[in-house]
Formats: C-alpha cells, sequence, structure tokens
C-alpha cells in the first residue's frame, strides 16, 4: 500500500546563542491544547503554536550541539581493588540495557575489578531468578538494569541487609540517591528532560503542525512516566494532534511492533506526520512494516526515539531509513560512571551527583558516528582511580 505523501515543512529560522537560549529552556509557555476528540486521537487546531515553536527551536538546537565538555567529576577515591559487580539485565535484547552492561564491562577492565551479567529475559519471573542469582553470589556491588527494584523487592532487601550496595541504570525515574527504593544512586539522564526534548523536536521539525503516535511501555513505571510526559509537552502546542499512544511490552516489540504499524498506516494515513517512542528498538521492528507499505525511509512519518541511541539506531538515522533522530543515552560513559559509583559506595563516599546532559542525534550533526558518547569521560576517570 503506497501513499503519495508531502514533506512537513521545516522552518528556517535562525537560532540563537546557547547562552541566551537556556534561560527559556525550563519555563515553556503558550498554547494549550484544544477540545478532545476521543480515545484514540486528540483534536486541535490547525494553526500551529508560534511561542511554544520559537522555544522549541531555540531548546533543540542546544541539544543538537556535539561540542559539549565533559562536565563530570574530577575527584574522588583512588581505586579500591579486588571488586566484583554483578549485572543484573531487564533483558539484553534491550539495546541500552546491553550497552550499559558493556560501558560497565569496559570500566571494570579498566579499574581491574571482574563483572558478570545475569539477564532476566524480559520477565518478572525471569528478573526476579537474576536478582536471586546476583544476591546469592555475594558479589561486591549489583546493578539493577533498566528494571523497577520493587519488582524484586525481597531480593533487594536481602542485598540491603548484607550491605550490598545496589545502582540502578534507569530503575527509578529520577537520577541519584534513593531511600525507597534503596539504591546508593540511580545512573540515568532526567527523564524529564529526555520526554522534553523529544516532544520539543516534534514541535520545531513540524513548524508546530504533526499528527503524532507514541509508542510505549506502560509495565515499565520508568517508560510510562516518560510518555506521559511527552504527551504533556506535545499537548503545549494546538497545532499538534495526538494521534495514538501504543503500548507495546518491550519484551513483545518484535512481533507485535510491525502489526501496530500496519494497522495505524490503514487508520491514519497522511495524518501521520510524526512517531515518538520510548525506546529506539520500537523502530528497528516497525522497519519492515513501513518498507511493505512503501513508506519513504525518509519519511513521514518523521520517528524519534527518546532513548537508547544504540547503535541500530544510529544506522538507522545515518542511511534515512524510518527514523529521523533519537535522544541517546550516552551508554559507555553511564557504564563508567556506574563503576566510579561504586567506587565511591566501597570508599565510604557519597554519590558523585553527575548527571549526563541529553543529546538529539540526527544525520545532519552525527557525522556517521553509531554512539553518542562525550569526550574526555575515560581520561577524568582514570585520573581519579589513578589507573
Amino acid at each position: 500500500m503506497h501513499r503519495t505523501r508531502n514533506a512537513v515543512p521545516r522552518t528556517h529560522t535562525v537560532r540563537l546563542a546557547a547562552c541566551a537560549l537556556l534561560a527559556t529552556a525550563t519555563a515553556l509557555l503558550g498554547c494549550e491544547r484544544g477540545s478532545s476528540g476521543g480515545p484514540d486521537e486528540t483534536e486541535t487546531g490547525s494553526g500551529g503554536c508560534p511561542a511554544v515553536q520559537n522555544r522549541a527551536l531555540e531548546t533543540v538546537a542546544v541539544a543538537e550541539r556535539r561540542d559539549i565538555p565533559w562536565g563530570g567529576p574530577t575527584r574522588g577515591p583512588e581505586a579500591v581493588s579486588g571488586k566484583t559487580i554483578v549485572y543484573v539485565a531487564q533483558t539484553m535484547t534491550n539495546p541500552g540495557v546491553a550497552g550499559a552492561a558493556e560501558g560497565v564491562r569496559e570500566a571494570a577492565r579498566a579499574i581491574g575489578w571482574d563483572v558478570r551479567v545475569i539477564d532476566g529475559g524480559g520477565t518478572p519471573a525471569g528478573i526476579q531468578a537474576a536478582m536471586s542469582e546476583a544476591v546469592s553470589l555475594k558479589p561486591s556491588g549489583i546493578v539493577i538494569g533498566g528494571f523497577d527494584p520493587d519488582s524484586t523487592a525481597q531480593q533487594a532487601a536481602r542485598a540491603n541487609a548484607q550491605r550490598i550496595p545496589l545502582i540502578g541504570w534507569h530503575a527509578v525515574p529520577d537520577p541519584g540517591p534513593s531511600r525507597r527504593p534503596d539504591l546508593f544512586t540511580n545512573v540515568t539522564t532526567r527523564v524529564q528532560d529526555v520526554a522534553r526534548i523529544s516532544a520539543q523536536w516534534i514541535i520545531s521539525h513540524s513548524d508546530g503542525r504533526a499528527g503524532v503516535v507514541v509508542i510505549t511501555d506502560a509495565s515499565i513505571p520508568f517508560a510510562k512516566y516518560k510518555s506521559d510526559l511527552i504527551r504533556e509537552e506535545l499537548a503545549r502546542c494546538e497545532g499538534v494532534r495526538l494521534l495514538s499512544v501504543e503500548n507495546i511490552p518491550i519484551p513483545d516489540a518484535s512481533s507485535r511492533t510491525p502489526r501496530a504499524i500496519s494497522s495505524l498506516l490503514s487508520r491514519f494515513q497522511d495524518r501521520w506526520t510524526h512517531s515518538v517512542a520510548i525506546n529506539d528498538l520500537y523502530f528497528a521492528d516497525a522497519a519492515p512494516a513501513f518498507r511493505a507499505a512503501g513508506e519513504k525511509g525518509s519519511g513521514p512519518p518523521f520517528n524519534i526515539g527518546a532513548g537508547d541511541g544504540d547503535p541500530s539506531a544510529f544506522q538507522r538515522i545515518n542511511s534515512r531509513q524510518y527514523q529521523a533522530a533519537t535522544v541517546p543515552e550516552p551508554l559507555t560513559l553511564q557504564g563508567w560512571q556506574i563503576v566510579d559509583e561504586f567506587n565511591r559506595a566501597f570508599s565510604g563516599r557519597p554519590a558523585s551527583g553527575y548527571t549526563a546532559p541529553v543529546h538529539i542525534a540526527t544525520a545532519g550533526n552525527s557525522e556517521g558516528t553509531e554512539s553518542w558518547d562525550p569526550t574526555g569521560y575515560r581520561e577524568a576517570y582514570r585520573r581519579i582511580w589513578g589507573r
């Protein structure tokens, strides 16, 4: 089913200097969404939203910069020797989870520690079993890789009782230490920033006139919170129409996403101009359905991933094959941060407090790379550890 589609116009407004942009980035005011048209489709006006558009253009321009200097820690305890870390993965089929695990492995080699990865397989029972195995190994520390610690509350309580520090990667919505659940720290970008900038990219890219599909996994509180924030930000622009919110569990993405895409194309046709998913992996599974329907790889619909920025997402973006942008996590950096945070925990020091900035990667600024990896962090951590 091939449909003739017109590309969405792009505003060619001159973007202002970054120092003048950040002052407005946190105070987005402007148009509010109009009346609601039904459970699957929110009706809005068709006139755009100039005030919101201008602010979106400004914040997107800042996020698309690549020349971001290292803003993380430069001081901390020297390396503690002889430690073993267990990384419990929600599922290693999630590229973000796997990418962070690889970053932990790389950093562990640099500091001289051992790492074991246990795959939870993406099911509650599998994750609980993996966490139980991790605690039974009595490691120096455990990483909660991409799942809700409350889903393994008994195992986490046993780890806490044994004074095994727990560090989360995307385990709770906010970065930093957590009391409930008890985490030494949680390593992630700020979900509020990721959600807002992905929605602002759509507003900017569409000149405030878009028909949007949101794809999420409501079984993961972190993911649902992210997609709810995306919807709130899109609602600031009266020219944006929310066509549908698709709830597809990540472990089922490969089987359910193609069917969902085919159905959405049939239902909305040319009204569907943009998509945003809480994880890039959905667009890997969506590509065959778009291709089978005769859609151009360069869009529309123009697709942006609100995480995690794995290599396959960059490949799709750089080749303009059914993904236009991503808000990537600096996965390798975050793996190094996790190791540094453990070293602080083992040394009786507080968490570093560092949170990586948000970034938007497109074919225009990724320069053919397959990851978002700020410079300077390896050297900084090695200096801290004395390695």
